[in-house]
């Protein structure tokens, strides 16, 4: 008896719980996720920085090609931090997403498969995409440049993310008018909220004049710190204001997210078995089972909300700015 008592408790230490439940996660990542029915382009967004927008960017990816999808990244950041976590090349001489919006180039001359992460992909940025912005006001229908490049790209896929640069211009309008979703990663530090009003703002004046599909269908809590009130507060503060499009999975402030970079790599392939590989992963799996409806809104979110139907909202419930501010 004493012997089954001791097993016992060892298995429930912390430690004993959290490697059981990384094998649990990294388990169910081989199990696979549903296709949806047609590719989700999803825009990754918040004029703030630091919040975790290219993180979250290539750790969604990442988690939902490790579930048998296939994915791209369009890294449309002038620092292609997206490029380097990925461990893609973007010198200047790369060919990258520049050529595309700038110059006209097909996508699929730009495109490169990532090393570590069968089926996903990257369209890289270099350094030139930094004058994009001035170059890209001269040009014929500036603000669906790349909305014509991907509906042009062949290829099947069953997401693309498109990390936005920390800014609400022509980069990130290219980006707004190209998807039909928004994902909005919200730090839990103070001033979380602050400047988002702006962005509902833009995603509403995008919505009813260039792309009326488009909608905030995601917020995600990241840099969650459990041993602090303040991060409790704020995540209380945003599933208040965002009850229908908030995960319920939180990103922890890690250690191993900051380091992978460095290493050319995603946490997913940098360290399968950490917290924030495992949260990313149930937040991969979170957000690719919410049934996407007809009319571009959550299912999952209107039966949160509403009657429980199931049914989907008219489109111009999603992406307003009431209630958010």
């Amino acid at each position: 008896m004493q012997d089954s008592e001791t097993v016992d408790q060892i298995d429930d230490t912390p430690i004993a719980r959290a490697a059981q439940a990384a094998v649990q996660a990294i388990g169910r990542a081989g199990e696979g996720l549903p296709r949806p029915a047609a590719t989700r382009v999803i825009v990754v967004a918040n004029q703030k920085g630091g919040v975790g927008k290219t993180t979250t960017t290539v750790n969604m990816a990442a988690s939902l090609a490790m579930h048998g999808l296939r994915v791209l990244v369009v890294d449309l950041d002038p620092q292609g931090n997206a490029s380097t976590a990925l461990g893609i090349d973007h010198h200047a001489e790369v060919p990258s997403i520049y050529d595309v919006l700038v110059e006209g180039k097909p996508m699929a001359d730009v495109v490169q498969p990532v090393v570590d992460v069968e089926g996903l992909f990257c369209v890289p940025a270099t350094i030139d995409l930094a004058g994009a912005e001035i170059e890209l006001v001269s040009l014929v229908a500036r603000e669906s440049r790349l909305q014509r490049a991907i509906a042009a790209y062949e290829q099947p896929l069953d997401y693309i993310l498109i990390d936005c640069p920390p800014s609400l211009g022509l980069l990130t309008v290219n980006a707004l008018v190209a998807g039909r979703e928004v994902l909005i990663p919200i730090q839990c530090e103070y001033y979380a909220l602050e400047g988002l009003g702006q962005l509902l703002r833009n995603v509403e004046l995008v919505r009813a004049h260039l792309n009326p599909v488009l909608h905030v269908s995601t917020i995600l809590l990241t840099m969650y710190d459990a041993r602090t009130r303040l991060a409790a507060q704020v995540a209380e503060e945003v599933r208040t204001h965002f009850q229908n499009e908030v995960l319920s999975t939180a990103i922890p402030r890690s250690v191993r997210i900051s380091e992978a970079p460095s290493y050319g790599q995603t946490v997913l392939t940098y360290d399968p078995g950490s917290t924030g590989a495992l949260s990313y992963l149930e937040a991969a799996r979170e957000l690719a089972q919410r049934a996407v409806g007809p009319g571009g809104g959550s299912l999952v979110g209107q039966q949160r909300g509403g009657s429980g139907t199931g049914h989907s909202a008219p489109v111009a419930q999603h992406g307003t700015t009431e209630g958010h501010q």
